[in-house]
């Protein structure tokens, strides 16, 4: 619950220290005062948008159970704080704290309907309030419910997957024929480390050719005085040994310097360059044979993960059609009991409707897509108007008594605080009656903020708040039982209200 708020500089107010109780609390005053300005502070200081802000609002609060943020320590008495200079600045707890965070952090603790709020009807919103008492009573429906929300959520995920697949699906076939391209170029050529080396060593002993023959055709000639030599060193009685082997050595390289002549004779000098010319063009490009070799590996790996992926999409596309009709035949359990529960709920309602001179209401159900709670998409039909065609007090009425309903079916750490802006505006005597009797009912599992220019709603408060504006002054005071019989007496007979009025206020209190 809030217990307290404290601001500065709202408009007409300059200062106001409240401190409220749980249950009911009622304002009340003339007719642009400033209760909807008061209001709109504390929906403001919670991350609700609003016309206007103070220039310093605090709250002091009482955490629910359930209000936790990973990224804030929350005591159970916790402190918002919004300060509006240059622009306007969250805290909780002395941390700063985006309005989206903020906004987030208190939407299932704070409820606001006013009567131009046309929300809290939508299917999600509708569907929400049936399985909340579902849950409470119906084993079977939990366990389906919780086996549904961890298979879709796994189904969901795998869609994204194959819709990620098939986004890439036009450029994976591009890919698949340029890496194809580019595999084959490689492997046409078929390049070997080393090669290019021995290449060139060919290619410069062809250029060099005809003058090795020649040279070696002269320098054969050596070997016509080899027996002269030897005769020379026998006549000197010196060892000749040496130049023998050298003759030897000698003979033995013309002899393979002849045969690599032959064989280079036999080398097709054009093969040679053309081979060359294709090697220096992978050299060109990947930087050395080597590199191009290790492009063409990767290139290989790359398309098998690519022909992977079509092969993924198979798979994933026959999953999802499985998985969806189980996720189908779960969807349909949970409908059943859903619908089950919607009767039930119908006749529950009856009785406050009636009170508030309404129609019955009814459910209708129709089946859509698969969704993160099902199939079904919930509407409602009072009697036998669509909720789009209700007026706003209508509308709003519809809305609390389904709270009313459900106070029994929620747990006490889903409630929180509900503030109502005019809910009782515009209705006649006995429609008021029955909205102060639904509002006190559900104040017994809210704590209530309550814009009111009816005396019913305001005699049942556990705490009325007068706001007043004097000298282009706005107030907000706690009235004594005294000033509410005042108050209440007003709001009966105008500002000077009669003696009759003032009875009906003192009977109206009890």
């Amino acid at each position: 619950m809030i217990t307290r708020l404290y601001l500065r500089d709202l408009l007409l107010f300059e200062r106001v220290e409240l401190d409220f109780k749980q249950g009911l609390v009622v304002l009340t005053g003339p007719s642009g005062a400033g209760k909807s300005v008061l209001i709109s502070a504390i929906l403001t200081t919670l991350g609700y948008s609003s016309p206007s802000a103070a220039s310093l609002c605090e709250i002091n609060l009482t955490k629910p159970n359930t209000l936790t943020h990973e990224a804030y320590e929350l005591s159970s008495d916790l402190t918002i704080k919004s300060i509006k200079k240059e622009k306007l600045r969250y805290f909780i707890e002395g941390q700063s704290i985006s309005k989206k965070s903020l906004r987030s952090l208190f939407s299932p603790f704070v409820k606001y309907l006013s009567v131009r709020d046309r929300g809290g009807f939508e299917s999600q919103e509708l569907l929400a309030m049936i399985d909340q008492a579902l849950l409470l009573h119906s084993k079977p429906f939990k366990r389906q419910y919780k086996a549904y929300t961890k298979r879709y959520t796994h189904y969901k995920m795998r869609i994204t997957e194959l819709e990620e697949i098939k986004a890439k699906e036009a450029k994976l076939t591009e890919l698949i024929e340029f890496t194809t391209y580019e595999i084959e170029k490689i492997e046409a050529i078929n390049p070997q480390i080393g090669e290019e080396e021995e290449l060139l060593r060919i290619k410069q002993q062809l250029s060099r050719i005809d003058k090795i023959k020649e040279a070696l055709e002269h320098a054969s000639s050596i070997f016509s005085l080899e027996a002269s030599v030897e005769e020379v060193y026998r006549l000197l009685d010196r060892d000749g040994s040496l130049f023998g082997d050298a003759m030897n050595q000698l003979r033995a390289d013309f002899e393979e310097t002849a045969n690599l002549a032959e064989e280079l004779e036999e080398v097709d000098i054009e093969a040679v360059l053309d081979r060359l010319s294709q090697l220096t063009t992978l050299i060109n490009r990947y930087g050395s044979i080597q590199e191009a070799l290790a492009y063409k590996e990767q290139k290989e790996q790359a398309l098998a993960g690519y022909k992977s992926i079509e092969q993924d999409k198979g798979v994933l596309e026959q999953f999802l059609t499985l998985e969806g009709t189980e996720l189908t035949t779960l969807a349909s359990k949970l409908s059943t009991l859903r619908k089950q529960e919607a009767i039930v709920l119908q006749k529950r309602l009856l009785p406050y409707l009636q009170s508030l001179k309404l129609p019955a209401l009814s459910f209708t159900f129709e089946k859509t897509t698969l969704g993160s709670s099902g199939y079904d998409h919930l509407t409602v039909t009072l009697g036998t108007s669509q909720v789009s065609t209700l007026s706003g007090g209508e509308f709003n009425r519809v809305r609390l008594a389904l709270m009313a309903t459900t106070i029994n079916t929620s747990t006490p750490q889903s409630r929180g605080v509900l503030i109502l802006d005019e809910i009782d505006a515009n209705v006649s005597g006995d429609e008021s009656i029955a909205i102060a009797t639904m509002i006190e009912q559900l104040s017994s599992a809210y704590q209530i903020f309550a814009i009111s220019h009816q005396p019913h709603l305001s005699a049942r408060a556990n705490q009325h708040i007068l706001i007043t504006k004097a000298d282009q002054k706005s107030l907000a005071k706690v009235l004594t039982e005294t000033e509410r019989i005042t108050e209440i007496a007003r709001i009966i007979g105008g500002e000077n209200p009669t003696s009759q009025a003032i009875e009906f206020a003192k009977k109206l209190r009890g």
